[in-house]
């Protein structure tokens, strides 16, 4: 199974997805709309990188609609670098745009808290595009697109999305004597039945056992936090809250499950471990991993603190109409296309599509390939996967509905502090306080 690091995915995940833009050196102003020489209607998108997707969006669209003309701003072109300190002044030049209301029509607003444009009405609400005719609103995900919304108005449409899956392995967990609750396990639960079942199966297994590898305590830690953000952080009332009792809990949790060697930092072995922590961003990913990795995989709510451990939602890129822009009618246009199975379906768009009939038609294709016995696991064996877990698999992308705006700083607060209660320098409670203070100032910045 390919696995990345969960500072990896975390970063991947989100500054992947940060791409928003400043509109420094934009034509279009709030004055009225802007034409090119030959009549057609300016329309500016704003990136931080162009990508090979958004190439092929824009020729789509402007087929589409020739009255516009689609014009990319990327700070950072295909291929070139960054340069020194370039992404952090990419991103402040990107909010100086949006806080002052100029720059393009449409921002690609991933790397920033929507909460804080929304407040201060900088922001397009988009709800009705719901009932845009040239959208078929029966085919949208719409568990993804509900899950977006800010005090239930959309300000933002994700390009696709991807979402982190608990898996465990199946045949270990059905040999033992150990009955898991996964929607109502805690992390003090898991501790405790990971530790029954390995004392249990743990002598067969060729290598020591573990219920999760790879990641040292304070990753571990992270992403806990980022299942369960909204217990933590109230990013609506900029309030932390990691000096409560189920922050410290998890904290002398996290250490006692690595003390007792139900987790380790030590690489990941096949076989030497009973459950996983993946990103999915495709329909291959849901086979390709987990099926290389356990014979028998099954799909697991995560242990949580909170109310759920449901599969958390991770969009490829997330964009947003300014506000003050005065070509609402074609930025609409834009976000409309966006839905469309034209758009949907281009090759190079990354993640799950906001469409249930995209994403069926690449499981399907995917299914006759395991059937006929073509479709092989990158170990190069044949995939032996049911009917029933294609459906599964579907269910999973239909109602998949968890979702927390995250704040990078907070997390790396998370890693940066957590460390000296791991290493025995601080107790859990001073650690928290830290914590929460860090945390505080960051939100009120």
């Amino acid at each position: 199974m390919i696995k990345r690091s969960i500072f990896v995915l975390l970063m991947g995940a989100l500054i992947m997805t940060t791409a928003c833009n400043s509109g420094g050196n934009e034509k279009v102003e709030n004055k009225g709309k802007t034409a090119t020489e030959e009549g057609k209607t300016i329309l500016t998108l704003s990136l931080a990188e162009s990508s090979a997707f958004y190439q092929a969006l824009e020729k789509k669209f402007e087929a589409k609609y020739p009255d516009i003309d689609l014009q990319i701003k990327a700070y950072k072109e295909v291929g070139n670098d960054w340069g020194e300190n370039g992404y952090v002044e990419y991103k402040k030049t990107t909010n100086t745009a949006l806080l002052s209301g100029k720059g393009a029509d449409i921002f690609d607003v991933s790397a920033f808290s929507i909460n804080d444009y929304v407040s201060k009405k900088l922001l397009v609400n988009m709800n009705d595009i719901e009932q845009d005719k040239t959208v078929n609103k029966s085919d949208l995900e719409m568990n993804v697109l509900d899950a977006m919304k800010v005090n239930d108005g959309l300000y933002f449409i994700p390009t696709g999305f991807a979402f982190r899956a608990f898996i465990g392995d199946g045949n270990m967990i059905k040999n033992s004597n150990v009955k898991i609750d996964d929607k109502n396990w805690t992390w003090k639960e898991f501790g405790e039945q990971s530790k029954e079942i390995i004392q249990q199966v743990g002598k067969d297994a060729k290598n020591k056992l573990y219920a999760l590898t790879e990641y040292p305590a304070e990753m571990t830690l992270q992403e806990m936090a980022i299942d369960n953000y909204n217990l933590f952080v109230d990013s609506e009332a900029k309030q932390a809250k990691f000096d409560s009792p189920d922050f410290v809990e998890l904290l002398e949790q996290v250490k006692k499950m690595y003390k007792e060697q139900v987790m380790t930092s030590e690489p990941a072995e096949i076989g030497n471990q009973l459950f996983n922590s993946i990103v999915i961003w495709s329909p291959t990913d849901f086979i390709d991993g987990p099926y290389s990795y356990f014979e028998n995989p099954v799909y697991l709510q995560k242990p949580h603190a909170g109310q759920t451990g449901g599969m958390r939602i991770i969009p490829s890129s997330s964009l947003a109409i300014q506000a003050n822009t005065p070509v609402k009618e074609e930025a609409y246009k834009f976000m409309t296309f966006l839905l469309s199975e034209e758009a949907q379906s281009l090759q190079d768009r990354e993640g799950f599509s906001l469409l249930q009939s995209v994403n069926d038609k690449k499981l399907n294709d995917i299914q006759e390939k395991v059937k006929s016995g073509a479709y092989k696991l990158p170990t190069g064996k044949a995939a032996k996967v049911s009917d029933e877990e294609f459906t599964m698999f579907k269910e999973i992308i239909h109602t998949v509905d968890q979702y927390a705006e995250l704040d990078t700083k907070v997390l790396s607060i998370i890693g940066e502090e957590s460390s000296s209660f791991f290493s025995g320098q601080k107790s859990a409670e001073d650690v928290a306080k830290l914590i929460q203070n860090r945390v505080t100032i960051v939100l009120n910045e």
